[in-house]
Order: structure tokens, then sequence, then C-alpha cells
């Protein structure tokens, strides 16, 4: 006989990781970011490695409801060169720049004109990207406000990382009531 705890008692315990507090956790850093830098909108993207694809795990403003779940490979536009490179970036005029993949932007529904993305990182592990996109026109993006949105990042790295241990949990919690 084992000492483990069985699933039950886990989740009875409540020491199972929940993904909806995780999410929660993820909507209010894209709520706040979004508040914070008077933007029309602010998303995260998460690196699902299975796939190689990016997913919108939290939406703020334009696209809000209607974009989580949505994938797009995670080499395309300015959120995959940030996952690639892992460097922050302000853009303006997005128009003008050759990494905007304006067909993806034009499948979510909504195509920004200035955005300032960075990469959410667990070490050297890339998790995702973070954007905050099209701020008022009397505020245009500025370099200095990446080291913000930096801690932000932070934060919504924390967050993912719980997410996939929840998403990894529930997975084996899963699998192991199956075989009883």
């Amino acid at each position: 006989m084992t000492d483990d705890p069985s699933y039950q008692e886990v989740v009875a315990a409540g020491m199972l990781p929940s993904e909806e507090s995780h999410r929660a956790l993820l909507q209010s850093i894209v709520d706040v970011a979004r508040a914070i830098f008077g933007a029309r909108a602010s998303s995260i993207f998460l690196l699902d490695t299975a796939t190689d694809e990016l997913v919108f795990e939290a939406v703020s403003g334009e696209g809000e409801g209607d974009l989580i779940g949505m994938r797009i490979p995670s080499s395309t536009g300015i959120a995959g060169w940030v996952l690639v490179t892992g460097q922050p970036i302000v853009i303006d005029d997005l128009q003008q720049d050759p990494r905007f993949a304006r067909q993806a932007a034009e499948q979510t529904g909504y195509v920004p004109e200035g955005l300032m993305a960075v990469p959410l990182a667990n070490g050297e592990t890339m998790l995702g990207v973070l954007q905050v996109l099209d701020r008022s026109r009397d505020r245009a993006f500025s370099l200095g406000e990446i080291d913000l949105l930096s801690l932000f990042a932070n934060q919504a790295a924390i967050g993912l990382d719980l997410l996939q241990t929840a998403r990894r949990a529930r997975a084996v919690a899963d699998q192991g009531e199956g075989s009883e």
C-alpha cells in the first residue's frame, strides 16, 4: 500500500492546480496591461510545443471572448519574431514592417496599427508572448515602457508555467483514473 494520495484526495484537499485560477491570473495581467498603456487590446500567447503553434490564452479589448484558443504557426508575424528571438519590440507603424503578418491579423478580426511585445520565458525556455496593441493616437509606444511591460511578462510567465503544470497534472490524473 502506498502513502501517495489518490486523485480524489488531491482534488478534495484543493492541492491540484486549478486551470481556472491560472487563466484568471493571465486575464488580469492583460486587463491591467491594457489599462496602464491605454491600449485598444492586449493578449498573451502560449507556445504549444506539441504543434509548434502560438495559442491565444488571454485577451483584453478587441477580440476579447472570441480569440481564446485560436492558434497561429509559432513563426508567424511579430509575435513569432519575438518568440524566436527572445527580444522585446516596439513598432508604431506595423504596415511598414515586413515581419507583420496582416493576413493572420485579419483572421482575428482586428488589424492593429502599432504594438509593443515582449517574450514570456521561464529561464531559457520560451513560453509565449505578451502584446499590447494600439495606444490612443496622442501617445506612441516608447522603448522605456518595455521595462514595465517586461514586469507584466514576468508575472505572465509565472501564470503560464502554473497553467502548464495544471494541465499536466490534470492529464496525469485523468490517465490514472482511466487505469483504475
